[in-house]
């Protein structure tokens, strides 16, 4: 039996006797709520209704953070841990930690979570056989993750799933992934693919920039296309009510911000190409309330909507905007820019939005360039983005370049999707 088909099995087999249970449970819910209400349960709430029946007999450790909830808003954490069907005696904290309290590119540390006195160990930027070690000493043998991803290849929780699942493997370790929705759709993959020699953690491996993948879909994807040397004991247990077209606020679930600098899902809608301008010596709005939707610099007026406005991009319009963030880049200081209105999100591309942004930027501001270690590259996947800018490329110059890598992604990513509509 192959390991996608096992992961296939875990969420078909070991909970699938859920499914009746589940669709009646979560269907008088949606009935009493309204429409578009209580609809989606998640790898979590299917695993819970089904008396952890997946994790009998073992000792459990969960990588998770603030988003990982059932629908009433308790975190799963503490939903196990005083439950005596499951033995959880683990917790891992990601970036920003396991209760959410640090800033990008920070973690908490190891401590004894006060709620509950478990041991919360630090899993940022930790892979390979130093996080192997992390799981043998914690005693564990099955780990679970559930994080609610962003749907972009540079959110780094889905290099930390990836690394885990390493790890686990190592360990000879069963991992276990709680599936949650992609937060804005499943329906399309976008954007450059990853050229391998551009790996770091905000790219691990060869996919698209905005990959249109659940995060259990991205494992099975993961462990037969990059791990199959040595690949996890994956089991995957899948979402029951969640369509492929489905924006996060279809599914009835409750946001929490997976970052400090992702509040809202509308957020997410723009990050896959906003992001971009961490690579730039532009603001992307952190330090203000709408990160990646405020967008600007020092010295830029109104010219740069203007121009952003007359390419008439689907789903999309442009506002000239002054702000003064109150931490990173321009701290303190008033820029000019745009905010990013998204009118239609059915027909809006969030990584062509961010293309279209950079060319007319630096079009329009003398004073714009790239941060000077590059990092454009890393979250494009390639120099051909920056490159092809600088060469005078313009929006569709710049996204035909990657169609073909882009068209050879979306096949093989076809063959790991678990979800219709």
């Amino acid at each position: 039996m192959s390991l996608s088909r096992r992961g296939v099995l875990a969420a078909g087999g070991a909970v699938g006797a859920l499914a009746a249970t589940a669709a009646g449970t979560a269907g008088a819910a949606a009935a009493a709520r309204g429409p578009g209400r209580g609809r989606v349960r998640t790898g979590f709430d299917r695993l819970a209704a089904d008396g952890y029946r997946l994790l009998r007999g073992q000792k459990v450790g969960v990588v998770t953070n603030p988003t990982g909830i059932t629908a009433d808003v308790t975190h799963i954490v503490d939903v196990m841990h005083p439950d005596d069907r499951v033995n959880l005696t683990a917790v891992f904290g990601p970036e920003h930690g396991f209760r959410g309290t640090a800033q990008a590119g920070g973690s908490e540390g190891r401590y004894d979570d006060p709620a509950t006195g478990l041991p919360v160990y630090d899993t940022y930027l930790k892979s390979g056989q130093p996080l192997a070690d992390i799981f043998t000493a914690s005693g564990v043998d099955t780990v679970l993750f559930d994080i609610q991803d962003a749907g972009a290849r540079f959110y780094t929780y889905i290099w930390t799933l990836y690394d885990c699942m390493e790890a686990a493997a190592l360990a000879g370790k069963r991992l276990v992934v709680l599936d949650r929705p992609n937060p804005v759709t499943g329906r399309a993959a976008l954007g450059p693919v990853l050229d391998p020699a551009f790996a770091t953690f905000v790219g691990r491996r060869e996919i698209a920039q905005a990959h249109g993948m659940t995060v259990a879909e991205l494992a099975l994807l993961f462990n037969a296309e990059f791990l199959h040397a040595n690949p996890a004991r994956l089991e995957v247990v899948t979402m029951s009510g969640w369509r492929r077209s489905d924006f996060f606020d279809d599914t009835g679930l409750p946001w929490v911000p997976p970052s400090p600098n992702m509040p809202t899902a509308e957020t997410a809608l723009v990050y896959s190409g906003t992001c971009l301008f961490e690579g730039t010596n532009l603001s992307e709005g952190r330090g203000t309330t709408r990160p990646f939707e405020l967008l600007g610099a020092e010295g830029i007026d109104h010219r740069w909507a203007a121009a952003a406005n007359a390419l008439r991009l689907p789903g999309v319009a442009f506002r000239e905007a002054y702000f003064a963030p109150t931490f990173s880049k321009f701290q303190g200081k008033t820029v000019g820019g745009v905010q990013v209105h998204v009118q239609d999100r059915e027909v809006f591309d969030p990584v062509l939005t961010g293309i279209a942004l950079l060319v007319t930027a630096k079009r329009t501001w003398s004073g714009f360039a790239w941060r000077p270690d590059n990092w454009i590259d890393k979250l494009t996947g390639n120099t051909r983005v920056r490159t092809m800018i600088d060469a005078g490329a313009d929006t569709d110059e710049v996204v035909r370049a990657w169609q073909r890598d882009l068209s050879a992604f979306r096949a093989k990513r076809r063959r790991y999707l678990r979800y219709g509509g």
